[in-house]
C-alpha cells in the first residue's frame, strides 16, 4: 500500500514548501524594475545582512516551527476519529479562517509595537529583521530565533488552538498566511495582485514600516491594519513613480 502523508504531517511541511516556491517566483519576476518599490543595487547595497546569513536564518526558524506544530498537533488530537473521517463545513472553514486571522494580527501587532519600543528588545532582537531596509520575498520570515518563536511560531500555534481549526484547514490557513507575509516583503506592486485588491496591508504598506522614518508606524501583520487605525500608528502613503524608474511609497500628512 502506497504512504498516504497525514494531514498533520501536510500541516508541518506544506506552508514550509510553498514559502520557498512562492518567494522564489517572486525573485524571479524581481527583474521586472518598473513594479519594484526599490532598485535591484538598493537591494543589493542597503540592507545589512547577506541573503546567505537571511537563508541559514528562515531554516532555522522553520525547523523550530516544524517542532512546535508537531507538538500541538500531537496535544489537540483527538484520537476518538481520525483525520479522514473529519468533513468540516465550509461556514465552519470561513469562521476559522477569520478568528484565525484576528488572533495573529491581534497578537502580532502588540508584540510587534513592542519591540519597537523596548530598546533592549529592538536592539538585541527585533533589529535583526530590520537588516532588511530593502525587503524582499524570501526575507519575509527572518528574524532573531526568539522573535520567530514569539510572534510566528506561538502566534500560529494560538491561532490554530483558538480557532479550533483542523491540522486539514491548517495546511491552507497557514499556506496562505505564509504567502501574504511573503507578498509583504517582497517590494513589488505588480497589477492584478489579488492580495492587494483585498488587503490595505500590503507590499507598499508594510515597505512604510522598514524605512527610518515609518519605524514607529504601520506595525500591523500580516493581514489588516485595524490595530494601526485604533490606536494611532497608521502611516498614510501615495505610491508614486520613483526618480530613475520603479515606483515608491511616500508617506502623506497624517
Amino acid at each position: 500500500m502506497d504512504y498516504v502523508p497525514s494531514d498533520e504531517v501536510l500541516g508541518i511541511f506544506v506552508p514550509i514548501a510553498v514559502y520557498w516556491i512562492y518567494s522564489g517566483i517572486y525573485m524571479i519576476l524581481g527583474s521586472l524594475e518598473k513594479y519594484r518599490l526599490h532598485s535591484k543595487k538598493d537591494e543589493d547595497t542597503k540592507n545589512l545582512v547577506s541573503k546567505r546569513e537571511v537563508v541559514k536564518g528562515v531554516l532555522l526558524q522553520q525547523l523550530l516551527q516544524a517542532a512546535i506544530a508537531f507538538l500541538v498537533f500531537r496535544l489537540s488530537r483527538d484520537d476518538s476519529t481520525t483525520t479522514s473521517d473529519v468533513r468540516t463545513p465550509i461556514t465552519v472553514i470561513v469562521k476559522q479562517f477569520f478568528i484565525g486571522m484576528f488572533v495573529i494580527d491581534t497578537w502580532q501587532y502588540f508584540w510587534h509595537r513592542y519591540m519597537h519600543l523596548n530598546k533592549f528588545l529592538y536592539r538585541h532582537i527585533h533589529s535583526w529583521h530590520h537588516r532588511l531596509v530593502v525587503p524582499y520575498a524570501f526575507g519575509s520570515q527572518y528574524n532573531h530565533p526568539l522573535e520567530g518563536l514569539i510572534l510566528d511560531t506561538l502566534g500560529g500555534a494560538l491561532a490554530f488552538v483558538v480557532s479550533g481549526m483542523t491540522p486539514r484547514t491548517s495546511i491552507f490557513f497557514f499556506s496562505f498566511s505564509t504567502m501574504k507575509g511573503i507578498d509583504d516583503h517582497c517590494g513589488l506592486c505588480l497589477p492584478g495582485n489579488i492580495f492587494h485588491m483585498f488587503f490595505w496591508n500590503n507590499t507598499a504598506y508594510h515597505d512604510v514600516h522598514h524605512q527610518f522614518y515609518g519605524n514607529k508606524y504601520n506595525f500591523s501583520q500580516p493581514f489588516f491594519i485595524t490595530w494601526d487605525k485604533i490606536l494611532g500608528t497608521h502611516m498614510p502613503y501615495t505610491l508614486e513613480k520613483r526618480a530613475g524608474g520603479g515606483l515608491e511609497a511616500r508617506p502623506t500628512k497624517r
